[in-house]
């Protein structure tokens, strides 16, 4: 049953991390936005995340710093002391996230359900949002609008970025050639693939005449994989990796063809730019946390190595498991991600 049968008049919005989550909820924000263009949207996130909302209009950002410790959740129930909203999207079980929903006034607190629920997210709100029979992870998200009483829930992204960040990206993207990004890095180690596949699927694209760019963040991790990449191909490529920031990444992956990258942020903006994504995966579902409008084009290895780990199939386990083999993804080979960027460039028509 639907909280809300008329506009309500303000929401807070409560997610914090990481900036892949943060990207899906955008969709089921807009959702919100796009049914009730009055109501008033106060988003507490990180602060890193916060550089990303700064490109969605019509939502007032707060910024939680968990690096403040207490002061942090001190400083933010401060700043929202004389607010009560209508309702407190709790859309993050951290247990952190929990305890900032404590000083948050609100009639409604939504927050997942049993199935979804983790870290006694249930203690801290009042209304339990069902669960949907798909297991992503925007699925559940877009179900926080739709307990609300929005009726289209159909997800689609509106993310802009300034000319000067659109400059900049179009300084290392060609019109007169398709444009590759590669964002080889996750931030955890485990979820990354060697740079020798990286350098095989280079060398293919490179053949073709593509523009080839590498991207990801100043994380050593990141800088250290794309050196490696550099140095086993004979032909430039554009590293960007470690020089740029989250707007001007999302202006360069608005004028990819492609983005090719492991379970991490970027793969969730391109998918909301609408760029097509070749998600590398192995330790996660990708059914549960894959680019949510690429999930067809994604390179898994997520059942086989599941099923050498304990024996079972995704249908026989907890939707969440992860492989915990930090090599699986080893199994991804060359040929499975040459031939699926072939298919992306045939379904796609980017010959």
């Amino acid at each position: 049953m639907a909280l809300f049968t008329s506009p309500p008049k303000s929401i807070c919005v409560l997610r914090l991390s990481a900036i892949g989550d943060v990207c899906n909820t955008v969709a089921a924000v807009q959702c919100i936005q796009k049914q009730w263009p009055d109501t008033m949207i106060t988003w507490v996130t990180g602060k890193l995340e916060a550089r990303l909302l700064e490109n969605i209009s019509g939502v007032r950002v707060i910024v939680f710093d968990k690096k403040e410790g207490w002061k942090g959740y001190t400083k933010l129930w401060k700043q929202l002391d004389d607010e009560r909203f209508d309702a407190l999207l709790h859309m993050q079980y951290a247990f952190r996230a929990s305890i900032a929903a404590i000083g948050i006034k609100a009639k409604y607190k939504l927050g997942f359900d049993s199935a979804r629920s983790q870290d006694f997210q249930h203690l801290f709100t009042n209304i339990k949002v069902p669960s949907p029979q798909k297991m992503h992870v925007l699925d559940g998200l877009l179900a926080f609008a739709e307990t609300l009483g929005v009726k289209d829930i159909t997800p689609n992204w509106s993310i802009t970025y300034s000319n000067e960040n659109k400059n900049w990206a179009l300084k290392h993207t060609y019109k007169a050639k398709r444009n590759l990004v590669v964002v080889p890095a996750a931030s955890k180690a485990y979820k990354n693939w060697h740079a020798k596949g990286y350098a095989d699927l280079l060398t293919h694209v490179h053949k073709l005449g593509w523009n080839i760019v590498l991207a990801g963040s100043p994380a050593q991790i990141e800088v250290s994989l794309s050196k490696e990449i550099e140095d086993l191909i004979s032909f430039p490529v554009i590293n960007l990796v470690g020089k740029s920031s989250l707007s001007e990444i999302l202006a360069l992956l608005d004028a990819a063809d492609i983005l090719v990258a492991p379970d991490t942020g970027p793969v969730h903006i391109a998918n909301a730019m609408n760029t097509p994504v070749i998600g590398l995966y192995a330790h996660h579902n990708p059914e549960r946390t894959g680019p949510y409008r690429y999930l067809d084009y994604v390179v898994s290895v997520y059942e086989e190595a599941l099923k050498a780990e304990t024996g079972k199939s995704p249908s026989e386990v907890s939707w969440r498991t992860r492989v915990k083999d930090k090599t699986a993804m080893n199994l991804i080979e060359s040929k499975q991600v040459i031939d699926m960027f072939n298919k992306v460039v045939d379904d796609f028509d980017l010959k």
